[in-house]
């Protein structure tokens, strides 16, 4: 076992932080050898029952769940920072054209290593992220996660139509090869595989149809893919499929909804739309910073409160600006206020740092298991340093309750702030 003194924060039932100034998390293996939270709480409450255990005291540092993200694309951490007009011009002139390099393993590899590391200095412990069309993309990303004892989530993209030459894929094999990296990855120490229609405009009838026929033959594998995100992207997807009700009924029409599917953006949505997610278990996967970035438009936080259905942040690296989640934190927050209603929304701090812990783990059908520092959940966690810089420190210092700890943290800081992040405890 492993304990921690430190200020201590986590988030009861209700998704309200409970925050300790003087806490202790002790961590250890489970029954089946999970390394798990196994106590949190106040320090003088604590420490007395684990007197035996050594205990690393961290003053003026604060301990909270690691951040999960619940879409982003590996091969497109070179592609962040690129200018564009939109989506559609974005992805022709410099998503597709780069992506079609990870037809190299040896390049394939050298990506993932720094996208992992790139997640680990800004405090992100669980992923749902995007490969690319590439088998060898799926195997060089999932070794390199399993290396480090990571739970991670990615598969390979289906896209068998509408794309270029060195990222098109071919039917039939395209699912002959998602099947055998379902057996080879899925459930393999923290590792899961989704299943990955980029977006329905880059998939046939016939792709999309195997793709909800994988998804049935093995229903504990998750789903990803886009919806929603664009105006021109919506008007595609309607003259492609003009059987189906809406865009988002795309992906339902072919048996890819359900729990454990995750679509990014679901921002041009009606209420049949919001009812089919909330109906099906599907979540949203808002990502704030990208959406900003290509002028897409806003998540409606206030339909999905009103009909109900899951969603929780996501960084969406390249389209997104940054792996930061405090820098996705402090999107949504500002998404908020200038896309909703006319006199706006104001996410309060603590919901906000939720949909990036979890609230994101109960998207991600992970409830229970990530996202939290309560007992019984996978130690994920991260050392935050409030004083990280002079005006974090000077701000923080100040704070007279939670949510101004937690929002002073959210909008001045960056990966400076995570001193340490650590998996499995």
């Amino acid at each position: 076992m492993k304990a921690y003194q430190a200020s201590l924060l986590r988030f009861d039932e209700h998704g309200q932080a409970v925050y300790e100034t003087d806490g202790l998390l002790v961590t250890g293996p489970d029954a089946s050898g999970r390394r798990v939270v196994l106590a949190a709480g106040s320090y003088g409450a604590l420490a007395p029952h684990y007197a035996d255990v050594p205990v690393q005291r961290l003053p003026g540092r604060i301990l909270a769940p690691g951040f999960l993200d619940l879409h982003i694309h590996y091969p497109q951490t070179d592609v962040i920072g690129s200018p564009a007009e939109g989506l559609l011009p974005w992805l022709e002139h410099y998503t597709f054209p780069h992506e079609a390099r990870f037809a190299d393993a040896d390049y394939a590899a050298d990506v993932a290593r720094f996208f992992l590391d790139e997640l680990a200095r800004n405090g992100v412990t669980t992923a749902l992220t995007f490969a690319t069309s590439h088998p060898g993309s799926v195997d060089a990303l999932f070794g390199e996660a399993q290396r480090r004892g990571l739970r991670l989530i990615t598969g390979k993209c289906l896209m068998d139509r509408h794309s270029p030459d060195g990222v098109r894929d071919e039917t039939e094999q395209s699912l002959i090869d998602s099947e055998a990296l379902i057996r080879r990855w899925h459930g393999v120490d923290r590792l899961g595989y989704a299943i990955t229609p980029r977006f329905a405009p880059s998939c046939t009838e016939a792709q999309l149809t195997g793709a909800g026929e994988l998804a049935a033959r093995y229903p504990e594998v998750w789903i990803q893919s886009h919806v929603s995100e664009n105006l021109d992207e919506v008007r595609w997807a309607r003259e492609l499929f003009p059987a189906s009700r809406s865009y988002l009924a795309v992906y339902d029409d072919h048996g890819l909804m359900r729990e454990r599917a995750v679509y990014a953006h679901c921002i041009h949505f009606d209420d049949d739309d919001r009812a089919l997610m909330r109906d099906t278990g599907t979540a949203a996967a808002v990502s704030p910073t990208s959406n900003l970035f290509l002028g897409s438009g806003f998540f409606d936080y206030a339909g999905a409160e009103r009909v109900g259905f899951r969603f929780g942040l996501a960084s969406d690296v390249g389209g997104g600006t940054s792996f930061s989640p405090f820098h996705t934190m402090l999107a949504a927050y500002t998404a908020g206020r200038e896309g909703q209603t006319k006199a706006g929304l104001s996410l309060s701090p603590q919901h906000l740092w939720w949909q990036h812990t979890a609230g994101a783990a109960q998207a991600l059908g992970l409830g229970g298991v990530v996202g939290n520092l309560q007992p019984g959940h996978e130690a994920d966690f991260i050392v935050l340093n409030p004083a990280a810089t002079p005006l974090l420190a000077r701000r923080t210092g100040q704070a007279q309750s939670v949510d101004e700890l937690l929002f002073a943290m959210i909008v001045l800081g960056d990966d400076r702030l995570v001193e340490k992040t650590v998996i499995s405890g």
